[in-house]
């Protein structure tokens, strides 16, 4: 009997959601379920084991970063193949170092999603052909981006403060402490050489962290 391969897509849009199932249902012996939330994403990964988790990274509540640590936290080896709105090669950076398996921008999905799937499934990396590039100039020092210091927590942080949550609010949907997100906020603003919170929310506004 030929064994069925278990996919989680996790994405907040129904209709992201119903075009990923759709070309990914081209591939034989495919079952495909679907999480709207990075909780519900967490929750569904913890009850199915699936063999490959297709992963955006803005989300409400816990984003897609926050959600790949905590699948490779309960299972090491786990398939996660990141998917998003983000041509920035920082979110593709911070994903890699957090042990995803793949990045694929929204922008590629429709001709390149398959491909992408069947190599994560073989245990292949995938990168998007559009960041592959940009990723490459921003691991030998050529990147300008005004993220690329930022590390992946402050990365969460920063989408955090960007969707209004406050300090509490952010402390409790990472489970870290109020003053941890008080010195994460410090070294943002240090990085980014922004002085005020407001302004921070409104840089992750227009860099659309957000979700």
């Amino acid at each position: 009997m030929k064994h069925t391969t278990t996919i989680l897509v996790v994405d907040d849009h129904p209709i992201v959601r119903a075009g990923c199932r759709q070309l990914i249902m081209q591939i034989p012996a495919v079952k495909v379920i679907e999480a709207e939330t990075g909780e519900e994403g967490y929750r569904l990964f913890q009850e199915s084991y699936p063999d490959m988790v297709l992963l955006d990274i803005t989300l409400p509540g816990i984003g897609g970063l926050e959600v790949l640590r905590r699948i490779r936290a309960n299972r090491e080896n786990a398939k996660v193949l990141m998917f998003s709105m983000h041509e920035d090669p920082v979110f593709a950076s911070r994903a890699m170092q957090a042990g995803a398996k793949g990045y694929i921008t929204k922008n590629n999905a429709a001709d390149h999603l398959v491909e992408a799937v069947e190599d994560v499934l073989a245990g292949k990396t995938y990168l998007s052909p559009d960041v592959a590039q940009q990723l490459a100039m921003l691991n030998i020092g050529a990147g300008t981006s005004a993220l690329s210091d930022l590390s992946r927590r402050e990365l969460e942080i920063l989408r955090l403060l960007g969707e209004g949550r406050s300090m509490t609010e952010i402390s409790g949907v990472l489970g870290i402490s109020y003053k941890t997100v008080a010195n994460n906020l410090t070294q943002i603003k240090s990085k980014l050489a922004i002085t005020k919170t407001a302004e921070l929310m409104r840089f992750a506004i227009s860099h659309g962290l957000s979700s």
